[in-house]
């Protein structure tokens, strides 16, 4: 059984640094992609980073490019997946969820789609304050 923990969210001022960590455990080589999703108060979630578990396809949301490092390792049957977050902003307050999927994505819009991830953490809150 696949489970994703996230943890690592905080309330931070406006330009400071957050780094999350998700652990995705049970893990099969059935499991290709993994990444960070948020979702803002009265908005639909949306993807933020996302990677392939071989590290060799990332893809960021616009909006986080150069702010934002998404990385991971991935020892045994256990995916570890971080996001490095610098130069906060207040509309990057949300709901941050990691999520795994059992697909290859070769397109960043569909890597960044969230409904093409099968499995998703509980989610850990992130307040960037103005």
């Amino acid at each position: 059984q696949v489970q994703v923990v996230e943890s690592g969210g905080d309330s931070v001022q406006a330009g400071g640094s957050l780094r999350l960590s998700c652990q995705v455990s049970g893990y099969t080589t059935g499991q290709y992609f993994v990444g960070w999703f948020r979702q803002a108060p009265g908005k639909e979630r949306e993807g933020v980073a996302v990677m392939s578990v071989n590290g060799d396809r990332i893809y960021y949301a616009d909006s986080v490019k150069g702010r934002f490092t998404i990385a991971g390792d991935n020892p045994g049957n256990t995916v570890s997946v971080y996001l490095q977050m610098t130069s906060l902003k207040y509309e990057n307050t949300g709901m941050y969820y990691c999520a795994a999927a059992r697909t290859y994505f070769y397109v960043p819009m569909r890597a960044l789609g969230d409904r093409n991830y099968n499995y998703w953490g509980q989610g850990t809150q992130v307040t960037v304050s103005s």
